[in-house]
């Protein structure tokens, strides 16, 4: 049975969503508007990757009345203004990167994943929110979990990327615990699919086998990753946000756990052409295995992944030519 937020007619769901160009934020306020929700997103265009790559994400929900977009950053917004008569809270926003968190850029990983996150549960005590839903990530985990990875293991991330997303998760808790927010946080892992960004592997992957280019392979090729396909985050999203128990956690997993060696022949396999791969070192940060464990949320969200990783990738790929050429 689908969650009451998916149903069409459901107008009383007045939603923000943040990071609402993005990858999945787009696709989330799709789902979101089409069941009937009215939508304000806000997003700050970072230059993470092109502008113009946001716009082509928003390019169907740009006509849509029940969609408003607010350009700005989680810092710098009006929030209480923004949630006025608001129930259901998406914070999808975030600085995204696992290698470009090191170093000199950290500052802005703790600027837009742990501040903002911070300014944005503040804004909402007070408001009647029903439910606020938090896009983590597998990264918190680190490398010392036992496999599959359960909600309750250790955290421990490798990377800075990994440990302003576990930052911000502890904000939703603390948040939870003190005020009674009814924050839910969702553990993604590796989501892919139509319109993920383009310094995503599967992206440059695709890309690569189509152009005839060299992709890097990182290490030895054998480490794994539990692929999500877009859709199937959005569903358990959107189920967070109507049936999530507050305080809760949840890793939303694709089931297609599979190592790097096979994706390179699943690829040439979808796009019909030969991938030249260039080994190099792994990088740091990089976890070595990821494998979800979402026994929590097919209980709790009646999560099902519906996507196999071969059709998703067709799905993305049939999407690139589309867009891109």
């Amino acid at each position: 049975m689908p969650p009451a937020l998916a149903c069409p007619g459901h107008a009383r769901v007045r939603a923000l969503v943040t990071g609402a160009a993005g990858f999945i934020g787009s696709h989330l306020a799709e789902r979101l508007v089409e069941g009937g929700a009215t939508v304000v997103g806000i997003d700050s265009f970072t230059d993470f990757y092109p502008r113009a790559t946001k716009e082509r994400n928003l390019a169907g929900l740009r006509s849509s009345t029940a969609f408003n977009l607010v350009e700005s950053a989680l810092i710098d917004a009006d929030l209480s203004a923004l949630l006025d008569g608001v129930t259901h809270v998406f914070h999808l926003a975030a600085q995204a990167g696992v290698r470009d968190s090191w170093g000199q850029h950290f500052h802005v990983y703790t600027a837009n994943n742990v501040e903002a996150t911070q300014l944005l549960l503040e804004a909402c005590l007070g408001k009647p929110i029903e439910r606020l839903v938090y896009a983590s990530s597998s990264s918190v985990y680190g490398e010392s979990v036992p496999l599959p990875m359960r909600e309750d293991a250790r955290r421990q991330p490798i990377s800075p990327y990994g440990v302003t997303k576990l930052a911000a998760e502890q904000l939703c808790s603390l948040y939870h615990v003190n005020y009674g927010l009814p924050a839910v946080a969702l553990r993604f892992f590796t989501v892919y699919g139509p319109r993920q960004r383009p310094d995503m592997g599967f992206f440059r992957f695709l890309r690569a086998a189509a152009r005839g280019e060299t992709v890097h392979q990182f290490g030895d090729g054998r480490q794994t990753r539990d692929f999500t396909f877009v859709a199937d985050a959005v569903a358990a999203t959107v189920a967070a946000a109507d049936r999530g128990t507050p305080g809760g956690v949840y890793n939303i997993g694709g089931g297609s756990r599979v190592e790097l060696l096979a994706v390179f022949e699943l690829i040439r396999r979808v796009t019909g052409r030969p991938m030249r791969v260039e080994p190099i070192d792994a990088q740091r940060g990089d976890m070595r295995d990821t494998y979800a464990d979402t026994t929590r949320a097919r209980e709790d969200l009646a999560f099902a992944p519906t996507t196999t990783l071969e059709e998703g990738l067709r799905a993305q790929y049939k999407w690139m030519k589309a867009e891109h050429d």
